[in-house]
């Protein structure tokens, strides 16, 4: 039965800039080759991940009354997301976000939040009984904490499951969300930022681990980029191997796959929180092979054909 998942989060025009290395200061540099645009924003990478991997997915944003947003709309709902939450803002701009890309596929990331920074009260009251039907509420940080932090009130007080993805960590996140999470998911730099532990041994996976659950959150998962994903959910922990990529393309939305890809097959007791996580790695690991954010998340028989 496919997972009925709510994002809550960003939509932005991604504008690709792809260099053979990141200009120092004051210095000048020729592109590559022409700039592009496309379909992105963590919350729409995320909620396009679930959906492409087989979830019912409803989303909870807002975009300018402009191209990039009717655009970005027009591609959630092609992939079959309800977009009734998402609102269009006359006189606000879109969010953008500018990737320089260089010839390893790393990826370098300035984001205008625009019309992300303006979610308001009446479009989460608008999504609450979607909330309540959900079976996981996932969220990042590119929108503005307070509808954030009302989603997950509504979401936990009918029992499901909230995913913070803490994306980009560059502020301090409010106790009052970190106590409504059920599952934390930063990259090992975010979760270094979170705790002020580096995130390199198994000890610092343990001391990070329990600084979130000082705050509050039961379960904690790092992703280690190539060398994997630690987790600790539900009294089990280890580490889940990376599906290993020899020549990476692009990174831009290989984090966004795999919590969206996570998402739409984790069971709600997070019993098979292990195979979740293998499942989102190969999901993940098709991503970096394609260049684009939301145009390489990969198909559920694109991953299952990896897998079996």
């Amino acid at each position: 039965m496919a997972k009925n998942i709510t994002v809550i989060g960003s939509l932005n025009l991604d504008i690709h800039i792809p260099v053979e290395h990141i200009p120092t200061q004051g210095e000048t540099l020729g592109l590559l080759r022409a700039s592009t645009q496309a379909a992105g924003g963590k919350g729409a990478n995320q909620a396009v991940a679930a959906a492409r991997l087989g979830a019912q997915v409803h989303f909870i944003g807002a975009t300018g009354n402009d191209a990039a947003g009717r655009m970005l709309i027009s591609k959630c709902k092609a992939e079959g997301i309800d977009v009734s939450a998402i609102s269009a803002l006359d006189g606000k701009n879109t969010g953008q976000a500018f990737i320089i890309l260089e010839p390893d596929g790393h990826n370098t990331i300035m984001v205008e939040g625009g019309a992300n920074k303006l979610v308001s009260d009446a479009a989460i009251e608008t999504a609450a009984d979607r909330i309540r039907q959900s079976d996981i509420v996932i969220a990042q940080l590119e929108t503005n904490f307070e509808p954030i932090i009302a989603t997950f009130k509504i979401a936990k007080e009918a029992g499901v499951l909230t995913i913070l993805n803490p994306a980009p960590a560059n502020k301090p996140v409010p106790d009052e969300l970190l106590k409504l999470t059920d599952i934390i998911t930063p990259n090992e730099t975010e979760a270094a930022t979170l705790t002020g532990h580096k995130a390199v041994t198994e000890a610092d996976f343990t001391a990070i681990t329990a600084t979130f659950q000082a705050k509050g959150i039961p379960n904690t998962l790092i992703t280690l980029g190539s060398k994997g994903v630690y987790y600790n959910i539900a009294a089990q922990t280890g580490v889940v191997a990376a599906h290993k990529v020899a020549r990476p393309v692009d990174t831009t939305a290989a984090g966004d796959t795999f919590i969206g890809a996570m998402a739409a097959v984790l069971n709600k007791d997070l019993s098979n929180a292990k195979a979740a996580i293998d499942f989102a790695n190969a999901a993940s690991s098709l991503t970096i092979q394609r260049a684009g954010a939301m145009d390489s998340i990969p198909t559920k028989a694109e991953v299952d054909a990896l897998l079996f």
